[in-house]
């Protein structure tokens, strides 16, 4: 269960509160005899299975902008960050996989949501939205991952359009996706006057997955199992309607799309980490040792309570960060902060559940051995905590050279 009176802050509407305790009350049913993916079928066919279950459910309609304006959610970009982050909070609560699944449905289309035209929006995000289609966001790179500006993958204007060569890594949903919004060189990278490379001249595009001269080049593993791939693009041909906002404007799109979404990654990690505290409350009363229970021990108590001021001060730093978004405020640096603040903490509070379960905590199938797979990729994925760190040091010099001049 989360904090005790957490709904009530007044980042919340009761529109929010009633939104959490539905998805809370789906999820325990849903995934209460789960057993992990990867034990009972393949993880593709798991995600694909959940992102139906999830699109049947209602919940992936809040991965798209509201298309009912009489549906009162979303902020300024359409979206509604605090519904999106409750939902991945109590989703990673109790299955990684599944707020995977929800995840990707709203990064994989957010570009589409913000620029793609209303004839791109009206074929793509409602499929998104029930559920019918899987969405994949296709940014990184063999040498571009954090260096956005380092990307290579061209995209060539042709009669036809544009024609897409190159390579796409570390790509979620690589492999499943029905369609990827992918993001290419439409010219040559410049560079700037301190020497480094300038992330103009990149532009989105919707490519579907039967198009022909896409493939999936290599499937990737990692800890925490869900579908990875790397993508190869070779004489890909594409409709200049697939493009995704002004040719040249793929740069600042993206850093658009994971500034909306970077919120519910530390909200994923709010989850994980309430999780590890629940199971490591639970363990501590039930464990005996030296003839007493593992509660009794003030260390043990001490922990504990520093897991639960972490998890706290966590989500506190996540839902400012969502309400902020949502009233259209400037939030770079709280969105930064919250997802940074997040992954670390949801990091010590697991390592720390893991070690007070001893041998237990690193067995396979157990609970706490996979949150401590489960969370190591959120430090590093929609911008890691180095970056985070840029950004706010950035922000912060920016606003202070604001308020001088």
């Amino acid at each position: 269960m989360a904090t005790p009176g957490f709904l009530d802050w007044p980042f919340f509407t009761d529109r929010h509160r009633e939104l959490a305790a539905s998805v809370s009350a789906w999820a325990a049913t849903r995934f209460l005899q789960r057993e992990s993916a990867e034990d009972r079928e393949s993880v593709e066919a798991a995600c694909r299975r959940i992102v139906r279950d999830l699109g049947r459910a209602g919940w992936t309609r809040y991965c798209v902008p509201a298309r009912d304006r009489t549906e009162e959610r979303g902020g300024a970009s359409g979206f509604d960050v605090r519904a999106l982050a409750l939902i991945r909070e109590t989703l990673a609560r109790q299955d990684a996989l599944a707020d995977f699944a929800f995840a990707m449905q709203g990064l994989g289309s957010g570009a589409i949501a913000l620029a793609g035209s209303p004839q791109i929006q009206e074929r793509y995000l409602p499929p998104v939205a029930a559920g019918e289609a899987i969405a994949a966001f296709a940014l990184s790179e063999p040498d571009a991952g954090s260096d956005v500006a380092a990307l290579q993958c061209r995209a060539t204007r042709t009669a036809d359009g544009y024609r897409l060569e190159g390579e796409k890594t570390w790509i979620s949903n690589g492999g499943i996706a029905d369609f990827y919004c992918v993001f290419a060189r439409t010219s040559a990278p410049e560079k700037k006057a301190d020497g480094t490379t300038s992330a103009a001249g990149i532009s989105a595009f919707v490519v579907e997955a039967a198009t022909a001269g896409l493939s999936v080049s290599r499937r990737i593993d990692t800890l925490s199992p869900h579908p990875l791939a790397s993508l190869q693009f070779q004489g890909c041909l594409v409709p200049e309607t697939h493009r995704l906002g002004a040719e040249g404007g793929g740069f600042k799109l993206a850093m658009q799309t994971l500034d909306v979404f970077r919120t519910s990654v530390a909200a994923a990690a709010v989850g994980f980490a309430q999780r590890a505290l629940d199971e490591a409350l639970a363990h501590s009363v039930d464990r005996t040792m030296f003839g007493r229970t593992l509660a009794d021990f003030q260390l043990t108590q001490a922990a504990l309570a520093d897991m639960a001021t972490a998890i706290d001060a966590a989500r506190l730093l996540t839902y400012r960060a969502a309400w902020r978004r949502d009233r259209g405020e400037r939030a770079t640096s709280e969105v930064a902060m919250a997802k940074m603040a997040a992954t670390e903490a949801a990091q010590q509070v697991i390592d720390r559940a893991v070690q007070m379960f001893g041998g237990r905590g690193v067995c396979r199938g157990e609970i706490i051995e996979r949150l401590y797979r489960d969370i190591r990729a959120l430090r590093i994925y929609e911008g890691a905590t180095e970056v985070q760190k840029l950004i706010i040091g950035r922000d912060l010099i920016q606003r202070t050279a604001g308020t001088r001049s």
